[in-house]
């Protein structure tokens, strides 16, 4: 690794994990006054529990070893990590490590116990998170062919399965949908996207893990794919609505950014509004249907991150393009349909199809079973009058503004 590839990779690594606290103001700005403080910290403790669990046995089990479904413990407390590309690869894959779960916490904001978040997290990560990793970046789905440059399956269809099965088992928040739960601050909201956006650029293009033709393309392709989804977002919110929202603006552009992080480094063009305005539009339509089949998702993650993820891979399926990179680059991956790449059974858009609804079907059913045992044996919602008073001063004794 070139000293400015390290570089790189050392200032990619610390844009990831200022999106933990981007995420942590966008959705706090979108629950109620009264449940700030517990959604910052439901955030915030991913960054401790998953670090630490990825540095001991995480890595390990998603890195080591050649087989096909989970890695050995080759790696187990480190061991063996002395490179600087070594430690390189732990510390910035920790931060993606950290981000999965802490997306799910917006699906089950208002009404889950703290405790039981803080056993679920540590858990989910290892025994659902760590294979689904390992599939895609050493074993069977990379073997395959599959493509993700930077999560798009790994990380945010993962995470929005997983809060599927999760809000279906914690169930649905008192009054819900009757009564309205309205975002209490569009300004943390958009202060949240931005801080997002910004890190993206290190999501995106630290995956090329180099400073060289692939990460200038990601950077690019993320920007690019932001602003089209908020134009997308906008665009279908004004034609159903008939207004335009800062809310919605930035949930256009965090739709886009989800969709856009499969191909990052594999499209080029104009490929990337089509991703952009494809999720914003998609995203938009997606959530407006949680209230028809009946499953409350606080803050849309199932909407936004499983749907945004799988639009993502199968444009993907449809655009990847070698011919977008220089001759020099060493490109090399199978192309999109529309670019020749074929549409039957061994092509890039049969596999994204079938490695998408694989991680689909293992995220939500291990994470019902870990949500499951978890609820027998601790209980993971809160009593119904800790939901009324709210879960700051019941659980944290403390409240996001004192007036």
């Amino acid at each position: 690794m070139s000293d400015g590839s390290l570089a790189w990779m050392l200032v990619s690594t610390a844009l990831v994990l200022f999106m933990v606290p981007g995420l942590a103001l966008f959705y706090g700005g979108m629950v109620r006054a009264k449940n700030v403080v517990n959604m910052l910290m439901m955030n915030l403790y991913c960054l401790g529990s998953v670090s630490v669990a990825w540095v001991v046995i995480g890595f390990s089990l998603g890195n080591s070893g050649d087989g096909g479904f989970v890695g050995n413990l080759d790696y187990f407390g480190l061991r063996d990590i002395s490179s600087t590309e070594d430690i390189v690869g732990v510390v910035f894959s920790m931060t993606f490590a950290v981000i999965t779960p802490a997306l799910i916490s917006g699906a089950v904001a208002d009404r889950m116990k703290f405790k039981a978040w803080m056993v679920f997290v540590p858990v989910w990560s290892i025994l659902v998170y760590c294979p689904v990793f390992f599939w895609v970046y050493s074993g069977w789905m990379h073997k395959w062919g599959v493509l993700d440059f930077a999560g798009g399956t790994a990380i945010h269809i993962n995470a929005g399965a997983a809060a599927l099965a999760l809000v279906l088992v914690l169930g649905k928040r008192r009054g819900w949908p009757r009564d309205h739960h309205p975002s209490h601050s569009s300004v943390l909201v958009v202060l949240g996207a931005g801080i997002l956006w910004f890190g993206w650029f290190g999501f995106n293009g630290g995956s090329a893990f180099a400073s060289d033709e692939f990460a200038a393309r990601a950077v690019l392709n993320t920007f690019i794919a932001g602003g089209a989804g908020m134009l997308g977002w906008l665009a279908i919110e004004r034609m159903r609505d008939h207004r335009s929202t800062s809310i919605g603006a930035a949930s256009g552009v965090i739709a886009a950014l989800v969709a856009i992080t499969p191909a990052a480094g594999f499209v080029g063009g104009l490929s990337p509004i089509v991703f952009g305005v494809a999720a914003g539009v998609v995203c938009f339509l997606a959530i407006q249907l949680k209230t028809a089949l009946g499953y409350d998702d606080s803050l849309d993650v199932v909407g936004v991150h499983m749907v945004g993820g799988i639009v993502g891979g199968i444009l993907l399926g449809l655009f990847a393009d070698v011919q977008a990179f220089s001759a020099d680059s060493g490109a090399d991956f199978a192309e999109g349909a529309f670019f020749g790449g074929g549409w039957g059974g061994g092509t890039l858009i049969w596999d994204q199809l079938v490695s998408m609804g694989a991680v689909l079907l293992f995220s939500f059913v291990a994470t019902w079973i870990i949500a499951k045992v978890l609820d027998k044996i601790m209980g993971i919602r809160v009593e119904d009058e800790t939901e009324v008073v709210g879960l700051d001063i019941a659980l944290h004794a403390e409240r996001a503004y004192v007036l």
